[in-house]
């Protein structure tokens, strides 16, 4: 008995000093458990911060690229608003003086007929160029700017033959027969350079000529725009013009 209890005691003994060896085993593996994950997560902090380093350089030529469209948007809008703002010109010039030769014609009596002469009859010629103005101004532009070639072939020299010109070309251009309207603007100017509406002509077969892609008839009336009519508006655009090519 007494040996049995001496064993007890011994192996009491000997398990209280095995304990504190199996815990510094245990905290050991847990240590060894807590760097594994800690190097683990050192690795993963680098790679996202690599990987934000690299999203910023992206970012940056993100920005860079996206600053060059942009002035290149304010460029082509700058283009497109002179542009807008010329045609409007145009249009309001092209009306008021529609509606001032309009008035004009209304209020002259039309000369009286004379048989002998019917091709050059002064009065069949008023009644005729304002048949092809009426079409104009009921927008028949394809009706328009074939009257008035009908006109300019029948009267070639007669007394409005300069305005069918001018007219001719901007049905022309409303029916979108841009190289009539450029043949009949760039005859108008230079058969009747003196006019007030010559530079506006001019102004005008440019617009035809460059949706034409005739870039050498472009250059050469931006030259005559700007040389001729320098004081004109349509002159002044043209320098302007030249100035940037």
């Amino acid at each position: 008995m007494r040996f049995q209890a001496a064993l007890r005691a011994v192996l009491l003994v000997a398990a209280a000093l095995a304990l504190p060896v199996q815990a510094g085993v245990f905290d050991d593996d847990e240590a060894r458990a807590r760097i594994t994950a800690l190097k683990g997560e050192h690795t993963e902090l680098v790679k996202r911060v690599d990987g934000i380093n690299r999203n910023q350089v992206d970012f940056a030529n993100q920005v860079e690229a996206i600053k060059a469209d942009l002035a290149k948007l304010r460029g082509q809008i700058e283009v497109l608003t002179y542009e807008l703002e010329a045609t409007q010109k145009r249009q309001k010039d092209f009306y008021v003086d529609l509606d001032n030769r309009v008035r004009k014609l209304e209020a002259v009596p039309a000369p009286e007929a004379k048989p002998e002469t019917p091709k050059l009859d002064p009065a069949q010629e008023t009644r005729d160029y304002e048949a092809a103005l009426a079409n104009l101004k009921t927008q028949k532009y394809k009706e328009a700017a074939a009257a008035f070639l009908a006109f300019i072939k029948t009267y070639p020299n007669g007394t409005l033959a300069a305005s069918a010109h001018y007219w001719g070309g901007y049905a022309h251009s409303q029916a979108r027969d841009h190289a009539g309207a450029a043949e009949l603007f760039g005859k108008f100017a230079a058969g009747w350079p003196a006019d007030d509406r010559a530079p506006g002509a001019l102004e005008s077969r440019l617009a035809s000529l460059e949706t034409l892609k005739d870039f050498k008839g472009v250059r050469a009336t931006l030259e005559l725009l700007a040389d001729k009519y320098p004081a004109s508006d349509p002159g002044k655009r043209a320098k302007l013009r030249l100035k940037r090519k």
